[in-house]
């Protein structure tokens, strides 16, 4: 008997065992979730080529050749990114379209004439490829930042004939293909943005753009429609043709502004998901006393009523990975104050997916004015270091861009500069 009771408890034990073995090993390949890996803040800063703002050099255009020329340019580039690395910048937004040209190989624009002086001309090298080159090898993002609807910066007679001329070359610019979509607005020649085929146009440059370039991201600034109240723009004709159905032209017009964003946003997802597409628009959507759900402020041109964009709309789509606007006040401007606007913005990215980076006035620091006097107050350093700590106090900002690259290296921003290296430069290191 006793022996028939081993017997029959092996099996007991070694099914037990075998439990006990399955038990321990399921534990084992059971993993607590990762922890969430934190996006490292944005440290950016805008690179204006309209006009040749930042970059490049008017002198370099009198080079006495274009090997001379060329090398000044690019000279110039990594100066300024290395500039960047020692200041802790991690992102860099080049505008490589400021008008109807490019500052990158096109089949669809014209080269830009801030690179030779002649709107069309070969520079002998491609900038953005330059910059992505040298950007990347210093481990900074390059995000390409285009101006949608400006054609030129002025109306000018000669304007009209150095775009008029292109069509002698291969592209030649949309002013000369298509008059037909060209309206004057605040002094310049813009796209009628009320028009199908300039969207889809647009939305061209952008495809060819992504598909050519290993940009980080693009850009598209706050020039939707752009008008001023002595330069409006004329699209009566537009909006009698494709207005029907809206109650005014004010909605039609934003709709048309949505529109482009809605293809903008699906064509980038669908060619390559990782590029991120964000907005810089004017730092206001509405004031409250026009709109409930708008900012306590008093004026900044509001996005909604000025350029009929809607931005906080495009947010709450999830038509955007960020939005930048531009916060370009201090905390004393009572009508505009920076740190309302900022919460205010928090808000809105809160709920949603998209990230929120606020543009700081780096132009205006060291600029003695009677409106705003904090930004020449020891350097303009106390109102920077107020601005950046709030940034960092809120959840939702996930950084700062600088408005704009060549204002790290005048005069009047030297201390505030020296605060912001101390700053960032260390955070990048860590």
């Amino acid at each position: 008997m006793p022996v028939h009771k081993k017997v029959l408890l092996w099996p007991i034990v070694i099914l037990c065992s075998w439990l006990l073995a399955g038990c321990s090993h399921n534990k084992a390949t059971v993993k607590p979730p990762a922890p969430e890996v934190k996006r490292e803040q944005m440290r950016g800063v805008w690179l204006a080529t309209v006009s040749g703002l930042d970059w490049p050099a008017r002198s370099s255009l009198e080079a006495a050749t274009d090997a001379d020329r060329i090398r000044m340019q690019k000279k110039a580039m990594t100066d300024k990114l290395d500039n960047l690395l020692r200041t802790g910048i991690n992102t860099v937004f080049f505008q490589v379209k400021p008008d109807g040209t490019a500052l990158y190989q096109s089949s669809i624009l014209p080269w830009s004439d801030v690179l030779t002086g002649v709107t069309g001309k070969n520079p002998g090298y491609d900038p953005l490829a330059f910059m992505l080159a040298e950007a990347h090898k210093r481990g900074i993002r390059v995000h390409a930042w285009l101006n949608p609807y400006r054609v030129s910066m002025d109306t000018r007679p000669e304007t009209m004939v150095a775009l008029d001329g292109t069509l002698q070359n291969k592209p030649a610019s949309v002013y000369a293909l298509h008059h037909d979509w060209i309206r004057k607005a605040g002094d310049r020649f813009v796209l009628d943005p009320g028009l199908p085929d300039v969207r889809k146009w647009i939305t061209s440059v952008v495809t060819e753009l992504i598909k050519n370039y290993h940009v980080d991201g693009i850009q598209f600034d706050d020039y939707f429609y752009y008008e001023t109240p002595q330069s409006q723009l004329d699209d009566e004709e537009t909006y009698r043709e494709y207005g029907q159905g809206f109650t005014d032209k004010a909605h039609w017009r934003r709709n048309n502004t949505l529109q482009l964003v809605k293809q903008i946003s699906s064509t980038i997802k669908a060619l390559r998901p990782e590029v991120e597409f964000g907005i810089s628009p004017a730092g206001v959507w509405r004031n409250v006393s026009d709109d409930p759900r708008g900012s306590d402020t008093q004026g900044g041109r509001p996005a909604y009523d000025t350029a009929y964009a809607d931005t906080r709309q495009w947010v709450e789509l999830g038509l955007l990975d960020y939005i930048a606007p531009q916060l370009y006040w201090p905390f004393a401007r009572k009508i505009v104050r920076y740190d309302v606007l900022a919460r205010w913005w928090s808000e809105v990215v809160k709920p949603t997916h998209t990230r929120l980076y606020i543009g700081v006035a780096l132009y205006k620091i060291g600029i003695p004015s009677v409106t705003e006097p904090d930004w020449s107050t020891d350097g303009g350093v106390p109102e920077l270091k107020r601005q950046l700590d709030l940034n960092d106090a809120l959840p939702e900002v996930d950084g700062t861009i600088l408005f704009r690259e060549a204002y790290l290296c005048h005069p009047q921003t030297e201390d505030a500069v020296n605060y912001l290296r101390n700053r960032w430069h260390a955070g990048a290191e860590k």
